[in-house]
């Protein structure tokens, strides 16, 4: 099972801060950890309930988490769209109405700052939203502020709340409840809709490496919507254990992990976040060294690792080939699915060719690995076009 101690904040200072439903976690037997500033629910008590059988049940069916300390930030205004161009590598000018994007905030060395999900509201206007990481979005605002125009409208919105319903029978239950969500909707495409007089904008995004669905609404009418997903057998609820053995598996970075002001996009594995028109025009932070990487190769790389016996890699864990460190293990767990641990690990480049044998150091012993490509477990995504 995930080492909770890689998932929770070790070092937090101060009381956390309440989800919005800080009462229906706990009414359901959440187990609360500080996470993000947050009490944020680890698991769930009962006979459904624990990190392994929470993933399973988001592998086979449905699960709901409450991801709402997350940063969600309105900008709009005239210019938005290219005062934002000069902070993330995305192509935003050819973003269409609906369309959500994975995009990188870049500091001026090329380090990432954060990374986010920015989705276009309205065709032909400047606005859009941001989903950025509960950890960082204070810093995030504060640096979008300092640098857009004040022509562009910076709102940090307050009183929302965001669930996230992810697994296999995700689509289905949405549909069930509220009808006109069509089942041909895409992967990162995203629609507006009503249910019992709440507006939801609904993405077809996650971080579970499953189909699934990120709804935001307002908080006044969140407790009942997840009463209203609960309702349906297919769906339980699912803590911060699960969601995060679960994005390891997916092969998906964790900000702060993974990710950090030290890793450029290339190295990290996320060079495609870096759209074609931009990488040929450039005019954003840190273009020099983000340009050489993907021109050169990046002197490091995030890998896949698949380690042998049953211990799990902790983050940090120095890699070795030989009796050379060449990296360090940025997260690591048991994985449910694979019966196994597995890690990603920060390497140098002349070791990251999958099927490379190497050893992570764990608890003073040396444990056998090989690099192995990304994911760890096939995405389901459902890509436009696809069958329902």
């Amino acid at each position: 099972m995930p080492e909770t101690d890689a998932i929770v904040d070790a070092d937090s200072v101060g009381e956390p801060a309440e989800l919005p439903l800080d009462g229906w976690h706990r009414a359901r037997g959440a187990r609360m950890v500080p996470f993000a500033g947050y009490a944020m629910p680890l698991q769930y008590a009962g006979p459904h309930g624990g990190i392994i059988a929470e993933h399973d049940w988001t592998r086979t069916s449905a699960s709901l988490f409450d991801v709402s300390h997350m940063g969600q930030i309105l900008i709009e205004g005239e210019g938005a769209t290219a005062a934002l161009e000069r902070l993330l590598p995305a192509d935003l000018a050819a973003l269409k109405l609906g369309h959500i994007r994975y995009s990188l905030l870049l500091d001026e060395h090329g380090g990432i700052r954060d990374d986010l999900l920015v989705t276009k509201l309205t065709a032909g206007v400047d606005r859009f939203s941001l989903v950025v990481n509960g950890a960082t979005k204070a810093d995030d605002f504060d640096y979008l502020r300092a640098d857009l125009p004040r022509t562009v409208s910076l709102t940090m919105l307050q009183g929302v709340a965001l669930l996230a319903l992810q697994g296999p029978a995700a689509a289905a239950v949405l549909g069930d409840m509220i009808p006109g969500i069509s089942p041909k909707l895409g992967f990162m495409r995203s629609v507006m809709r009503d249910w019992r007089g709440y507006r939801l904008n609904i993405g077809r995004s996650g971080y579970t490496g499953e189909d699934g669905f990120e709804i935001s609404l307002s908080v006044a009418g969140a407790a009942a919507f997840a009463d209203a997903l609960l309702a349906d057998e297919r769906v339980r609820p699912a803590g911060l254990g699960a969601r995060d053995s679960l994005r390891l598996e997916a092969g998906l970075p964790l900000y702060g992990h993974d990710l950090d002001r030290t890793t450029d996009p290339v190295s990290a594995g996320l060079a495609f976040a870096i759209s074609k028109r931009r990488r040929a025009e450039g005019g954003y932070p840190g273009v020099a060294r983000i340009s050489q990487a993907l021109a050169e190769g990046p002197a490091r790389r995030l890998v896949g690792l698949l380690v042998e016996g049953r211990m799990p890699a902790r983050e940090g864990a120095p890699v070795f080939a030989g009796p050379v460190a060449v990296g360090r293990a940025t997260s690591g767990a048991f994985s449910p699915t694979l019966g196994r641990p597995i890690a990603l690990a920060n390497v140098e480049s002349a070791h990251c060719a999958p099927g490379t044998f190497l050893e992570l150091e764990v608890r003073g012993r040396r444990l056998a690995a090989e690099v192995v490509p990304l994911p760890f477990v096939p995405h389901r995504y459902h890509r436009a076009g696809a069958s329902a």
